[in-house]
């Protein structure tokens, strides 16, 4: 009876932290798709867009390593995840208020640095629950919900622009899903104020104080991963480029490998609860596929390469962070977290850069890149699964 009461209150509290997350995506996600475009209406130059988003994703992902560590230190993982969400959600809004293309650059940047902050400590928080729950659906279920987010987010943005105001207008009007998240968040707090009870310490948990072997070989990986799978930017680029893909349903695309992320995303989870670190090389092998669809094929199978993408981005948000829980210590889940993103981010600007500079000499090339890096890792999967046991 303990473990059942356990089991529901740890997936109220995934289920509560599911919904805060939805509601942040649905919010930056929905602010982001138009960064791009706002900049340039406020007289910023293509080099100025590019450099402020690539600089705001470095942050972005670079500022995890140090507020996992300072996290684990400080054991304040409420207090990182509050002043995140809020950084990141207020930041969308707050667009609405700015005449210049510099102060709308400080504000991307603040929301990617509020990201940075809270997401190793949610993650660490929502760990607590993988052991009653298992870890896949834990974050597969975190993953669908954030995903729904940042599939209707852009969606309602574009809505807005095309029939009722500017860019002001629409920011204004997110102000009201960011405030509900961070009420959410704040709520979430109250009701779950120590969520480190969700999680007995009688399971097989490592108990070495440092990050060993596995952990890096795992990161290794995700850093090979994250260098195949191309920034959207890239595919929305050639798609309108080679003329593929009508211009107005470009974000239907992405769309579609959103909500594709968000069900591959329960799915997986469930699958590699059962089955474990198998399922991590089929999805992987499927991601790797999107490639030669999306920069080779027609219209129809650039959607079906969309779908091999979205499958990739939502092992990447469930299946990466369960297989992480097998080969941390608890005591430091945000340090490694905070790692395993920054060097996530790393490797996804690195790859797409690399592969931006190759479109432009050779789309076989773009193409062998991609595969090569996402294959390579499916190797070092099989050897951390040699060393621990599934």
């Amino acid at each position: 009876m303990k473990n059942k009461t356990l089991a529901q209150s740890a997936f109220r509290f995934v289920l509560v932290i599911g919904i805060v997350n939805l509601l942040a995506d649905f919010t930056y996600e929905g602010g982001r798709s138009v960064v791009g475009p706002f900049l340039g209406s406020l007289g910023a130059s293509a080099a100025m867009i590019g450099l402020v988003s690539g600089f705001g994703e470095l942050l972005g992902y670079g500022l995890r390593s140090i507020s996992g560590y300072f996290a684990d230190r400080t054991h304040r993982y409420w207090i990182f995840g509050i002043i995140g969400y809020a950084v990141n959600q207020l930041a969308i809004p707050a667009m609405a208020l700015v005449t210049t293309w510099p102060a709308a650059a400080v504000l991307v940047v603040a929301e990617r640095t509020g990201r940075a902050i809270r997401k190793p400590s949610m993650d660490t928080m929502l760990s607590h629950a993988g052991q009653s729950m298992g870890a896949g659906w834990v974050f597969g279920l975190n993953e669908a919900l954030d995903q729904a987010g940042a599939t209707a987010g852009p969606l309602l943005f574009a809505w807005m622009l095309s029939g009722h105001g500017n860019y002001r207008n629409a920011f204004a009007i997110f102000l009201i899903p960011a405030l509900l998240c961070v009420v959410s968040v704040l709520l979430a707090r109250f009701l779950y104020p120590r969520p480190h009870e969700l999680e007995t310490r009688t399971a097989h948990l490592p108990t070495a104080e440092n990050l060993a072997r596995p952990f890096w070989i795992y990161t290794a990986a995700a850093a090979l991963i994250a260098a195949g799978l191309a920034d959207f930017s890239l595919i929305a680029f050639h798609f309108q480029r080679a003329n593929v893909v009508a211009p107005n349903l470009v974000p239907i695309y992405y769309a579609v490998a959103m909500a594709i992320s968000a069900v591959s995303g329960l799915v997986l989870g469930r699958l590699f609860d059962r089955f474990g670190r198998q399922i991590a090389i089929v999805a992987f092998l499927i991601s790797a596929a999107f490639a030669p669809l999306v920069f080779f094929g027609s219209a129809p199978f650039a959607l079906v390469g969309m779908v091999c993408w979205g499958i990739g981005m939502g092992a990447e948000g469930a299946i990466l962070r369960a297989l992480l829980l097998q080969v941390i210590p608890p005591a430091k889940r945000g340090t490694a977290f905070g790692v395993f993103d920054g060097t996530f981010g790393i490797a996804w600007f690195l790859g797409s850069a690399a592969m931006g500079l190759l479109y432009e000499h050779s789309l076989l090339a773009v193409v062998i890149f991609s595969a090569v890096a996402q294959l390579a890792a499916l190797p070092l999967f099989l050897l951390v699964q040699q060393r621990v046991r599934a």
